[in-house]
């Protein structure tokens, strides 16, 4: 940029303005760092390039009316706008800036800028580095309850696990029709048994699904 004043909010603005048309004028779209609430600057004409949005309508009638005109006309009515934009502008830019700095504050510790509602006054810094006492002791406070109702929770779980068998095999889908059993002791699609233990006749060794002999002493299922 070639402003003479230094612009701050760098990342944190948005580029509203319109370069030709009636609607041709400046406007930036600040934010703030933590909430991310916008504020808008006063809106600025840039009447070149609404006079040129003018004139092209012209050059465009008269080519209807009249036939062929000068390709010339409308570059000289584009550079019209075009010639003095980036200058008006920065100007603008800076403007705006100066008008935002009365609605942002710029943190000490982490230079950012903030909204009103984002800052410590008394600290001088952001919420986010100097968070509200009483705000903070209430969000500790909801925390620690629940955290201790999630450790009542877990204890009251673990008295149940101790009556729960995990010792016999469950299965969560029915290997006839596939439905979900959810660890059940029969399929509630289609009434199977479920986790059924298949032992060898022979020697007693539980049998993998689908094995036609035993693979410990090879006895016929």
């Amino acid at each position: 940029m070639t402003v003479s004043t230094e612009i701050y909010f760098a990342s944190n603005y948005r580029d509203l303005c319109e370069h030709y048309g009636t609607a041709a004028g400046f406007q930036f779209e600040f934010s703030c760092w933590r909430c991310h609430d916008t504020w808008r600057s006063p809106f600025e004409p840039y009447h070149s390039g609404r006079l040129a949005s003018w004139l092209s309508r012209a050059v465009g009638m008269a080519t209807g009316a009249f036939g062929r005109v000068g390709s010339g006309v409308s570059t000289a009515v584009d550079g019209l706008a075009g010639s003095g934009w980036s200058g008006a502008r920065e100007s603008a830019l800076a403007r705006a800036v100066e008008s935002a700095k009365a609605h942002f504050n710029r943190c000490g510790r982490c230079s950012v800028y903030v909204c009103r509602r984002c800052w410590n006054p008394e600290q001088g810094l952001c919420l986010t580095c100097a968070p509200d006492t009483a705000g903070e002791m209430m969000a500790a406070q909801q925390r620690g309850l629940n955290d201790m109702v999630s450790q009542q929770a877990y204890d009251r779980g673990q008295k149940h696990g101790h009556d729960f068998d995990a010792a016999t095999p469950r299965q969560l889908v029915c290997p006839q029709c596939r439905t979900e059993a959810q660890g059940g002791r029969f399929c509630p699609g289609c009434g199977h048994q479920l986790a059924q233990r298949t032992e060898c006749a022979g020697c007693r060794a539980p049998l993998p699904d689908g094995a036609a002999f035993c693979p410990g002493c090879g006895t016929r299922r």
